[in-house]
């Protein structure tokens, strides 16, 4: 009977896609994902865009990586110098050459764990321009593909200033608390030195490209990426221009993009057919890739895959000097990265690490680099399956005795992680920033959710009472019957807990029938340390309010629950001086936490 138990785990495990295999070099991480059976002798190298864009793409390339895998073809992609999980940038350098160098190093590991001798450069956005520099570096260059290419930085640079108002606007950020220094989107600020650079890019003046393949996916109604198209048909011999299809549904949002399917397999195909046209198969190569822990100012990060057939990909952060603290288990929020919101997740990790508390954080399944569980629902936020990810990452804590451990969790990661700590008794500490619910009705549609979340009745308030939102309104940029619909479940909300106000009937009087009162007791009633953080206008007040009353006076009953408000902070927690506030919760919680 046992023998036939592990056979099914094994047949389980073996229907199970691993992460990419982690590898560190040149201050950065890497992902690279061999071959299933190497056929040829040409691997990929992906060349992100930046800030915001890469975070959209960033579950698209993991597809591709997948998918080029499958026909046979290696391919590694990593974060650029002070991005992602690469570390800080000692100086900023001179314009883009810290990233060119990053991409150099990139390709010189590819061809090494590869096997291969000649390289295919898959970009997007300011990625293009990065591998148009390779190509003059690098003799072994077979293809590019140019996916909404960065034509005149000028340009490029504008729109960034308008995606950054838009972003802030559906953040319900105001102008004071925005970040307009320098070119700064989503909190994610571009150095100086590199924005100058990109000021002066004009690859319509590009003289040369070496490279014989060109793949051109240009953006709708971008009469300069066609332009730039036929400006390489002058200088590379088969050049092959397309439509970026899905374009503007992969980029608006990572927590709702849709992933550009017909894109990709084109993609796929066109790598494919350059690949094919090599007589030589890759070396063989019995290197096994090992990632060195980076070290930097009081930390040291290894990246990590873990849990059942190395599923899942993240982050150790580890102090350089002795651990003092509990160890802080991050989770994601909805479909960011495990790098967090404009870095957040990373520059916490770091800073924590610097007072002694190590920290994980890691992408769920089907979330940024990891890739989905077999048999779960496409559309993981709020499902049942991103326990199993928890329950994985503290089997890896526990296994490397880094408990005890707490939950950190942001809107769905801070739903996430009161529902983990109620189910794992590893967890003794759990802190939730602006959790939209802390139980979730499967009736509803998580898609519709996200999309057409409501606000804060305060927040409308203030936002009916701007010239600019009444001008979008009227000019049609505003869904006026979504606004509405969620007008209504606002006020519809705020009038039931008025009733039972005046009623005194309140869920936490409830005794253990409603589902959130009695996971707030039985945490309580095992210990678990708990902390609440909302933004003063965040939505997730609400729901706090139908639970504990429209003055929270129900956490009373709770007394070892620290609530925290903080004033004039988005959802996102975008203000400095929000992250502030945040940090010092996560931090005095491990230090107390490593005490006990």
């Amino acid at each position: 009977m046992a023998g036939w138990g592990a056979a099914a785990d094994a047949n389980e495990t073996k229907d199970i896609r691993s992460a990419a295999m982690p590898v560190t070099f040149a201050g950065t991480v890497g992902l690279f994902m061999p071959a299933a059976t190497p056929q040829t002798a040409t691997a990929v190298l992906f060349l992100s865009p930046w800030g915001f864009e890469e975070m959209c793409v960033r579950k698209f390339w993991r597809i591709l990586a997948e998918d080029l895998a499958d026909i046979g073809i290696a391919s590694l992609r990593f974060d650029y110098a002070g991005t992602g999980d690469a570390l800080d940038a000692a100086a900023e350098g001179e314009g883009l050459s810290l990233w060119q160098e990053t991409a150099l190093a990139a390709a010189a590991r590819l061809k090494s764990l590869s096997g291969c001798e000649r390289l295919i450069l898959i970009t997007q956005g300011l990625g293009g321009t990065i591998a148009a520099t390779l190509a003059e570096r690098l003799p072994d260059i077979d293809g590019i593909a140019f996916l909404a290419p960065v034509i005149s930085g000028r340009a490029y640079l504008r729109e960034l200033t308008m995606w950054a108002k838009m972003i802030d606007e559906g953040m319900g950020l105001e102008e004071a608390q925005r970040q307009t220094e320098g070119v700064t989107v989503a909190s994610l600020r571009m150095p100086d030195t590199v924005a100058d650079a990109v000021k002066k890019l004009n690859l319509t003046a590009l003289t040369r490209l070496d490279t014989p393949n060109c793949l051109v996916l240009t953006r709708p109604g971008r009469p300069a990426d066609t332009d730039f198209c036929r400006h390489l048909e002058t200088l590379a011999p088969h050049v092959e221009c397309g439509t970026y299809e899905g374009y503007d549904e992969l980029v608006s949002n990572p927590t709702v993009a849709i992933m550009p399917t017909v894109t990709g397999k084109r993609i796929v195909e066109w790598a494919g057919s350059i690949a094919a046209q090599s007589n030589k198969a890759a070396s063989i190569n019995s290197e096994t890739p090992i990632a060195e822990p980076l070290v930097g100012d009081g930390f040291r990060e290894t990246p990590v895959r873990f849990g059942k057939g190395e599923r899942i990909f993240g982050i150790l952060c580890e102090p350089e000097g002795e651990r003092t603290g509990a160890t802080a288990l991050l989770l994601t929020t909805a479909y960011d990265r495990h790098a967090g919101w404009g870095r957040m997740s990373v520059s916490m990790a770091r800073s924590l690490a610097r007072d002694g508390i190590a920290s994980l954080r890691f992408d769920n399944a089907n979330v940024g680099d990891s890739p989905p569980l077999p048999g779960a629902p496409e559309q993981v936020l709020y499902s049942r399956e991103q326990h199993l990810d928890v329950a994985e990452a503290l089997d890896l804590l526990e296994a490397r005795e880094l408990l005890p451990a707490f939950i950190v969790g942001r809107c769905s990661g801070g739903y996430l992680a009161f529902q983990a700590a109620q189910r794992d008794v590893r967890c003794q500490g759990l802190i939730t920033v602006n959790p939209y619910s802390f139980a979730w009705d499967e009736s509803r549609s998580v898609d519709e959710a996200l999309r057409y979340a409501p606000r804060s009745l305060e927040t409308y308030g203030r936002k009916f009472l701007q010239l600019e939102t009444l001008k979008r309104l009227f000019g049609g940029q505003i869904d006026a019957k979504s606004a509405l619909r969620n007008l209504a479940t606002v006020l519809g909300r705020r009038a039931i807990r008025s009733t039972r106000r005046l009623l005194g009937v309140f869920p936490f009087l409830a005794g253990v029938q409603g589902p959130v009162i009695s996971g707030f007791r039985a945490l309580a009633k095992r210990g678990v340390d708990m902390s609440l953080i909302y933004s003063a206008r965040d939505i997730g007040l609400d729901h706090l309010h139908e639970q504990f009353g429209e003055d929270g006076s129900g956490l009373k009953h709770f007394p070892d629950i620290r609530l925290t408000i903080i004033p004039e902070a988005d959802h996102n927690l975008t203000p400095p001086y929000a992250r502030k506030v945040y940090l010092r919760e996560v931090r005095e919680m491990g230090l107390r936490l490593g005490k006990a």
